[in-house]
């Protein structure tokens, strides 16, 4: 799979079957919250798909919580296609997204830290994020006693500050 051409681009409703099963893949072995196809297509357009030959390989979504703070969402990546910079590159993507809308502040809550350290986050105690971020938590079968680790990248505006 290695040196295959990957492009980045907007979800389509198309891809919501796809972004559904990764998901949810991921979801079984405990790494994210799973998600229903129904509130994949009402997040559709929060999602950006990486694609190798017209193939869904990788998902993520950015998801506005407030004026100022989005987060990072239902990143996953194809296991074929694990290792080559494609969960790297869909959080640049999303993070270009937020910088595009002058959103300043993206987290994530994740169990992969040391991921999200290498694109430049930050690991932040949970309880410094607002409250509303935790709404999807009661839905969560490890609620209350989560063991995501919550992260944060503060983007430069476009002065570069």
């Amino acid at each position: 799979m290695g040196d295959c051409l990957v492009g980045y681009r907007k979800a389509r409703i198309d891809d919501v079957g796809v972004i559904h099963s990764q998901v949810n893949y991921y979801a079984g072995i405990g790494l994210m919250l799973a998600r229903s196809l129904s509130m994949l297509y009402e997040s559709i357009r929060e999602f950006t798909v990486a694609v190798v030959d017209n193939k869904v390989i990788g998902t993520g979504s950015l998801h506005i919580v407030w004026k100022d703070l989005a987060e990072v969402r239902a990143l996953t990546v194809d296991p074929a296609y694990a290792r080559q910079g494609i969960g790297r590159d869909l959080v640049g993507a999303l993070l270009n997204e937020a910088r595009d809308l002058g959103i300043p502040r993206v987290f994530a809550l994740t169990y992969k830290e040391e991921f999200f350290r290498k694109c430049g986050f930050a690991l932040v105690p949970k309880e410094e994020l607002p409250q509303k971020v935790w709404r999807e938590c009661i839905d969560c079968p490890k609620f209350p006693n989560c063991e995501e680790n919550a992260v944060l990248i503060t983007l430069p505006d476009g002065n570069g500050r």
